[in-house]
C-alpha cells in the first residue's frame, strides 16, 4: 500500500513527543509501556492506544525491536523489484506477508518496490527471494551488504 504524506493536524504534541523519544529507545524493564508512558506524561495503556492510532493512520508502519540478524547467524539484503504501477498494491501485499520483510518502500525509479529482507540464516535470503519471485512473477533483485555502515538516522516528529 502507498503511503500519502500525513497533514500537519495529524499528529498533536503528544504523538511527536512519542515518535521523537521512542527512536532513542525502549525501556528493557518488567512494565515497558508503563515506564516509557511515564516519560511522557502517559499511562501504559495510553501509549499503547497511541501506537496503535499512528500505525493505524501511517504515521508508523511498525512498533518493535530492531535485531541484528547477521549478528544472530542470520542474514539481511536490499532487494527490489519492477512492479507494474497498476499492480503495486497488490504485489506490495504479497511481499509484505513474508515476516522476513522488514521494510518495503516504493521508489520513483525501474525497480520501483525496494525491501530489506532479515532471514535466521545466510540460505534463507534466497529462499524468501525465489518465493516472493514465484508469487509476484518478477525478478527479485538482491544487492547483498558488502560494508556496514552505521548512522544513526532518526526523524523528527
Amino acid at each position: 500500500m502507498r503511503r500519502q504524506t500525513l497533514p500537519p493536524e495529524a499528529l498533536d504534541d503528544t504523538d511527536r513527543a512519542i515518535l521523537n523519544n521512542l527512536q532513542e529507545g525502549f525501556p528493557l524493564t518488567p512494565r515497558p509501556f508503563d515506564d516509557a508512558g511515564a516519560a511522557l506524561g502517559l499511562t501504559g495503556t495510553a501509549l499503547i492506544g497511541r501506537l496503535e492510532r499512528l500505525r493505524e493512520i501511517g504515521a508508523i508502519t511498525r512498533f518493535g525491536p530492531f535485531y541484528d540478524a547477521a549478528a544472530m547467524g542470520g542474514a539481511f539484503c536490499l532487494c527490489a523489484l519492477s512492479a507494474p504501477e497498476a499492480d503495486f498494491d497488490r504485489i506490495a501485499d504479497l511481499v509484505n506477508a513474508h515476516p522476513e520483510v522488514a521494510h518495503n518502500y516504493a521508489r520513483d525509479h525501474a525497480l520501483n518496490m525496494w525491501f530489506v529482507l532479515a532471514t535466521a540464516t545466510p540460505e534463507g535470503i534466497a529462499e524468501i527471494a525465489e518465493r516472493i519471485e514465484a508469487e509476484t512473477g518478477l525478478t527479485v533483485w538482491r544487492f547483498p551488504k558488502l560494508r556496514e555502515f552505521f548512522i544513526g538516522f532518526r526523524v523528527a516528529a
